[in-house]
């Protein structure tokens, strides 16, 4: 297939060249929209569009759920005239605009950080346990996080600046002690792992050493919960997303190919030190906005990765499906925490349990597949 630029040549002597697609390259797999001249090209594999499609649906059936169940029950079409801005009553429109819908907004928004940020850590480490709560960076976050609850009150724009301080912190010192000429993903993992521990540590000494009403709250918010998310916590998680995405889209091409080997990379011309720092602070900043805004809410970031890889059969790393079903199960964890168990739990208490059954199906697998 192939298309045209039909303007006069002389014309675009003088004016600026708009980017223009020549031609388009179909597979049976995938297809490459290339620009003129081969001077760009992105390439869209069908499976991994055709999965995202489908938990972008299964997404929005589960908010349509989200906001139609509860005390105060509302049918679908009441929900969705509710939000294009003809509510049946005001209390419908308190209801779906001021309560429900900033939870589950923030329960997506939260889960596709998660998503995308084990991503990036799975293909930074080349190990199926590199998430940022198996390698510490959740804990720095955590850390930082509670320090700010503890001494400062603990604001949203706070609780998130200490949370990114803190997992930067944990970032740098964790790849300093790894590298090695390079950073190798077993070594990663190892240290992340120890700094991880010490940092759960310092959170315990800090939480016996406060008061006790602060500790408590400090303890509830370390167990991750959605509770009292208000549309604050939606925007300073969504402008933070807006901000990495570019970067993690920047990164994606050098990501995939230094997943090949620093030798192949650097033939390539790709520097893979580089791309790998880029990696770890955008996915550092990912995995301590989903912290400041909800908590440490574990498994996520190291489930949502395997789904997406397993639905989308993709050899790497896809961030973006990572993302969608990182959201997709924080969203369903949030409707099981509320509504199915005899009383509400906080999400963080659902996905540790759900997450822990899957960790030990994990290792038995890898164990296995080494075994043979």
């Amino acid at each position: 297939m192939t298309t045209t630029n039909t303007r006069d040549d002389t014309a675009t002597d003088t004016a600026p060249r708009a980017v223009t697609v020549e031609r388009i390259d179909l597979s049976p797999t995938s297809y490459t929209v290339r620009g003129r001249g081969d001077r760009w090209s992105v390439r869209f594999d069908r499976r991994v569009a055709v999965v995202c499609a489908a938990l972008t649906t299964a997404l929005a059936v589960v908010l349509l759920i989200s906001l139609a169940v509860g005390d105060y029950s509302i049918g679908p079409a009441e929900v969705l005239r509710t939000l294009v801005g003809s509510p049946p009553d005001p209390l419908a429109d308190f209801i779906v605009n001021g309560r429900r819908l900033p939870r589950a907004l923030v329960a997506f928004l939260v889960g596709a950080a998660l998503g995308a940020s084990g991503a990036v850590f799975q293909s930074l480490s080349r190990n199926p346990l590199g998430s940022p709560d198996v390698i510490g960076f959740t804990s720095g976050a955590s850390a930082g996080a509670v320090f700010v609850i503890l001494v400062a009150g603990g604001s949203m724009l706070q609780v998130a600046g200490g949370a990114i301080v803190g997992g930067l912190l944990t970032a740098t010192a964790v790849y300093l002690l790894a590298y090695k000429r390079g950073v190798q993903g077993f070594r990663l993992i190892l240290v992340g792992i120890a700094a991880g521990a010490m940092l759960q540590s310092a959170v315990s000494y800090m939480l016996m050493r406060a008061d006790l009403i602060e500790a408590t709250g400090a303890q509830v918010w370390l167990t991750g919960s959605l509770n009292t998310r208000a549309w604050e916590h939606v925007v300073a998680v969504a402008i933070g997303m807006a901000v990495v995405a570019p970067v993690l889209l920047g990164l994606s091409r050098p990501m995939r190919v230094i997943e090949m080997g620093d030798d192949a990379a650097t033939g390539l011309g790709v520097d893979a030190e580089r791309t790998r720092v880029g990696m770890l602070i955008a996915a550092t900043v990912l995995a301590a906005m989903a912290v400041a805004a909800a908590g440490p809410i574990s498994f996520i970031a190291l489930s949502a990765p395997h789904l997406a890889r397993r639905l989308a059969r993709a050899p790497g790393a896809t961030v973006g499906s990572a993302a969608l079903m990182g959201a997709l199960l924080l969203g369903v964890s949030d409707l099981v925490a509320q509504w199915m168990l005899p009383s509400p739990l906080p999400v963080g208490v659902v996905t540790v349990s759900v997450g822990g059954l899957y960790l030990i199906w994990l290792l038995a697998r890898e164990g296995r597949r080494h075994h043979v």
